[in-house]
């Protein structure tokens, strides 16, 4: 893989990874349309796997206070909201308090339901949808709806400090969705956390804070498959470019992500989804992908 491709491709995976428009899903799209097929399908999901690991990076860099800040109250420690732009720190109430020290489990109990999807249907999804474009683009669309109803029917009064138990089920079996490229991770999250009536910061916020844990299990099961199998010849610097270039790009989109929503609406993601799928099926069609 030339370095060029390993480049452009980071790139995609650093901004679609957090901005709902599904990384998976663009990755697949431009090497489909490009023609970018040196390597085998085995090995394109190994570096996708490597690129999510440039991400996982940046979330938690990103929110490296916030994690520790969750941690600590979660057993027992002094519950203070901290501020990842560097602003003062918010005192919380007793009652927030109470829901700060919860909301690691909360996570915990979220990221079940990717994990068992993932660990039963993850490469026959990845496998499956590579091979049918069509899917891919109706995935675009279909979510870039729901984006929009859920912006449309959801109250947005519940901070991050008031999710529960269900809301967390919720995000989290919407995050189990996110398997099938097309769908977007952060998309089916973000709208999960609208259809249970959260703000949109604090659906962005559990949205990226639940991203943490998935994706490292994924990085971490790659990383044991690559400790046996070693990299294919050539793939050490795009690999160790790629992950570098993810990580940068995902954390400015992160940054930017947060401040455009808490004076922005979803919808310019929705029109980009729609419009996208439909030029991605108008070409599947012209050029006869599958």
């Amino acid at each position: 893989m030339p370095i060029y491709q390993a480049v452009v491709l980071a790139i995609i995976q650093g901004l679609a990874e957090f901005i709902p428009v599904s990384s998976s899903g663009h990755l697949i799209i431009v090497r489909r349309l490009l023609g970018w097929n040196e390597l085998s399908p085995a090995h394109e999901l190994t570096f996708d796997v490597a690129l999510h690991f440039g991400t996982l990076l940046s979330v938690l860099i990103y929110f490296r206070r916030t994690w520790f800040q969750i941690v600590r109250a979660a057993f027992g420690g002094k519950v203070v909201r901290f501020s990842e732009a560097g602003g003062s720190d918010v005192n919380l109430s007793a009652d927030e308090q109470r829901e700060e020290r919860l909301l690691l489990w909360f996570l915990a109990i979220a990221t079940i339901p990717g994990a068992i999807a993932g660990k039963l249907l993850e490469s026959s999804a990845e496998d499956y949808f590579r091979e049918h474009i069509f899917l891919i683009a109706g995935a675009l669309i279909l979510v870039g709806l729901l984006m929009w109803l859920g912006e449309k029917v959801s109250r947005e009064d519940k901070p991050l400090t008031r999710i529960s138990l269900v809301d967390a089920l919720v995000v989290g079996c919407a995050q189990a969705a996110a398997l099938m490229p097309g769908v977007s991770r952060s998309g089916s999250t973000i709208t999960a956390g609208l259809f249970r009536n959260m703000t949109r910061e604090a659906a962005v916020r559990f949205s990226f804070l639940l991203s943490t844990p998935i994706i490292a299990g994924a990085a971490l099961l790659k990383a044991h498959e690559l400790h046996k199998e070693g990299l294919p010849p050539g793939m050490h610097a795009p690999f160790i470019v790629g992950i570098l270039v993810s990580a940068i790009v995902g954390y400015g989109a992160i940054a930017w992500l947060i401040r455009y929503l808490q004076s922005h609406s979803l919808k310019i993601f929705v029109v980009y989804r729609v419009v996208f799928g439909i030029i991605v099926i108008a070409l599947a069609y012209i050029w006869h992908l599958q």
